[in-house]
């Protein structure tokens, strides 16, 4: 009960700041914020929205198979964001977009245009689902499942409650929602950290050391080029998935195109940036002392609920232990789930129906993406079968895919593709890298990691290289 009342606080909290900034929501207000959101609050704010649910599982839980490795890709995250902030950030600002697939129309065609927004609203609204999957999975184990209520209810008021507080301010709303459930991540997940190193009865430098010195703390690979972990492997993937999942993006550089001036928002980005790596530090040492605390002897996804679920009501700390965990986890699926729908109501109404005055069109859009969105998490939890954060991003490497390709090709050549035979190739390339995928696994035993979001847009590209039509007039 006292969880439920926790949620129930949370969320009142969410309304309160609702109310208090769409007093005159419009759609601007609900796809640019009016271009007057401070930039250091959408920096803050898009630390949680890209951590989501998924990492406050899933990352903690990568000790047990890759060590701290995946540090190596937040690196290449770093060299992402540079990337965005300018190169893509200077286009956006330039031809004043609201949806960024906007420039697949005027670079290479309808056609382009439309399979550019298509691709988006399949990969964020499958990606979005996985990482609401896990908050919702969560609240059933601790909430619902005790007063048997079925998951289905579950999922319907959860997505519910998202809408209620988007459904006016839209993006102008979520500045500051997002600020508010950055800061309760971070301040649930630091308590969590400080519960467990008491419990092994250490001290913050002996914890410290007791991570530094565990073999699961192990960073960087350069000894082994088969290996997924190899760093170079790990680093360039890093930068490509922060370019395909930033900066191609609707979502996040919808948050971006928030800001008043390109400036303001070149700093939210490299600041983000930054700040992604010792967040993941961060969850990471969690992971290294629930290990310590807990064995070895279970799934990576499994190890953070375990110790919720085993902490006891002997001291006051143990008792903190749920309810930290609750707070962490629906602030980090909230931030991600909340901003996902915004934006695939924009790109709908923006680049699918080609009405972005049309207030009423959008209200409707609304609900429709939140019907779906519960459709794709309760189709999830019956399929779903691989480590959550692994099956974020093999989505994101077939689907993000034609995505990368689409925007090199326009940017960095002057040449233009047959527009009509675009949609066939963006289709092509993700099956040929599956099909890759499996006969090299099958004749040499070696399975693509996240590389293949690089294959999958070179393939893209090298399929619009093909079909020139003519070179652009210059």
């Amino acid at each position: 009960m006292s969880i439920l009342i926790i949620v129930l606080v949370y969320f009142a909290v969410l309304f309160g700041i609702s109310r208090l900034t769409n007093g005159r929501a419009n759609n601007e207000t609900f796809y640019r914020a009016n271009r007057k959101a401070p930039w250091y609050m959408v920096a803050f704010g898009m630390v949680g929205a890209s951590i989501s649910g998924v990492t406050f599982v899933s990352v903690p839980g990568m000790v047990l198979t890759s060590q701290m490795t995946y540090l190596q890709m937040c690196l290449g995250f770093i060299v992402g964001y540079q990337v965005i902030a300018f190169v893509l950030l200077p286009l956006y600002y330039r031809l004043n977009l609201t949806s960024i697939y906007t420039y697949l129309g005027q670079r290479l065609g309808e056609r382009s245009y439309l399979t550019g927004a298509s691709f988006f609203l399949l990969s964020k609204m499958t990606g979005a689902a996985v990482r609401f999957y896990v908050v919702c999975i969560i609240l059933q184990q601790f909430v619902f499942e005790p007063a048997g209520i079925p998951f289905v209810v579950n999922v319907v008021v959860m997505v519910l409650l998202i809408w209620l507080y988007t459904r006016r301010g839209g993006i102008g709303t979520l500045v500051f929602t997002d600020s508010f459930q950055t800061l309760c991540l971070f301040t649930a997940l630091i308590l969590i950290i400080l519960s467990v190193i008491s419990q092994l009865h250490l001290s913050v430098s002996e914890a410290i050391s007791t991570i530094g010195n565990s073999e699961m703390s192990r960073i960087f690979v350069f000894d082994d080029w088969v290996s997924p972990y190899n760093f170079w492997k790990q680093f360039l993937s890093g930068a490509f998935i922060a370019i395909v999942m930033t900066g191609l993006d609707q979502d996040m550089m919808q948050k971006n195109l928030t800001c008043k001036t390109l400036k303001d928002a070149q700093k939210d980005m490299c600041t983000y940036g930054v700040a992604f790596v010792p967040a993941n530090l961060l969850f990471l040492s969690l992971g290294v002392l629930l290990a310590i605390t807990l064995g070895t002897g279970m799934k990576g996804d499994e190890m953070l609920p375990a110790f919720v679920q085993n902490a006891t009501a002997i001291s006051h700390s143990s008792f903190l232990i749920p309810h930290l965990f609750i707070i962490g986890i629906v602030a980090a699926s909230f931030s991600s789930a909340d901003s996902a729908l915004t934006s695939l109501t924009t790109c709908f109404c923006v680049d699918i129906r080609r009405q972005p005055d049309n207030e009423a069109l959008r209200k409707k859009t609304h609900i429709a993406m939140c019907l779906f969105f519960m459709l794709f998490i309760i189709l999830f939890r019956q399929i779903n079968s691989t480590s959550l954060i692994d099956a974020i991003y093999i989505l994101a490497s077939y689907t993000y895919g034609p995505l990368l390709g689409l925007f090199v090709f326009g940017l960095f050549t002057k040449r233009q593709p047959q527009d009509k035979l675009v949609p066939y190739i963006c289709i092509a390339s993700p099956l040929l890298c599956y099909g890759l995928d499996v006969v090299v696994q099958w004749l040499w035993g070696y399975r693509f990691g996240y590389e293949l979001l690089m294959l999958n847009g070179l393939l893209t590209f090298l399929g619009l290289w093909l079909t020139k039509r003519r070179n652009l007039l210059n």
